[in-house]
């Protein structure tokens, strides 16, 4: 069990609320990801109205608004502001997007925002890259949680550049980290959680698959599997093939 700004989740699994085909699909999937997060725009919402902010406190877990379509870090920080007030949370998932077609994060935006909205009381859940540099800036401007990427949003790629995510992980130990963005399968999320990453973001995957309450049910068991598998200390990769059965007292004809 992980605590995020002092909030504590039983599951690592944490899902977004848009594109579902049905407020009534939306509920059902979400029910059965069992996710111990719902992450909602204000812009969604704005646009949804009442019925949609009951349907989403209904669900009974915390909600984490985001900054979703922002360019600029004063717009990012003036959304933020807006969603604390309508949300009644500290939390905020930062999005400042720098790059029209990838929706790659703005990394100067990014930090001037995050160092901005801690300042103000926020608790900053930053949508980064695997940058080591622009992560350890990020902590430094207040961060206490970095949300790398998996693979551009929506893109369903997985996890894009394994070695970068890994040397990441490596390099803050003691971060809290969730997977964001670019899952497609619930194999990329057990391989994050393999990985030793805390959590998974994921929505599209769910939200525009065929059938997003079974496809939720599937992803409700890969991260309770990468859990258990990254818990479980897994054996290392190896070169050379390894005999299961050992040779050791073998009649030698």
């Amino acid at each position: 069990m992980r605590e995020f700004y002092g909030v504590a989740l039983a599951n690592p699994l944490m899902l977004g609320t848009a594109q579902y085909p049905s407020p009534a699909v939306l509920d059902a999937a979400f029910r059965a990801s069992g996710a111990a997060v719902a992450t909602v725009s204000l812009r969604r919402e704005a646009g949804q109205g009442q019925a949609f902010w009951e349907i989403i406190k209904g669900l009974g877990v915390p909600v984490l608004p985001n900054t979703a379509g922002c360019h600029s870090a004063r717009e990012a920080i003036t959304t933020a502001q807006m969603a604390r007030e309508l949300f009644e949370t500290n939390w905020i998932k930062l999005e400042v997007i720098g790059h029209a077609d990838t929706l790659q994060p703005d990394p100067f935006g990014l930090l001037e925002a995050t160092e901005a909205l801690a300042a103000d009381g926020f608790e900053v859940f930053p949508y980064t890259t695997e940058d080591q540099v622009l992560a350890a800036r990020l902590l430094e401007a207040g961060a206490r949680v970095l949300m790398p990427w998996g693979a551009p949003i929506g893109s369903g790629l997985g996890l894009n550049n394994r070695y970068g995510l890994k040397t990441l992980r490596a390099a803050f130990p003691d971060v809290l980290m969730v997977i964001d963005a670019g899952l497609g399968l619930p194999s990329h999320a057990a391989d994050a959680l393999e990985m030793g990453f805390d959590a998974v973001l994921l929505n599209t995957a769910v939200a525009q698959a065929g059938d997003p309450v079974a496809m939720a049910r599937a992803f409700a068991l890969a991260v309770q599997a990468g859990a258990l598998a990254h818990a479980a200390d897994p054996m290392a990769p190896r070169d050379m093939a390894a005999p299961s059965t050992p040779v050791l007292g073998k009649a030698w004809l």
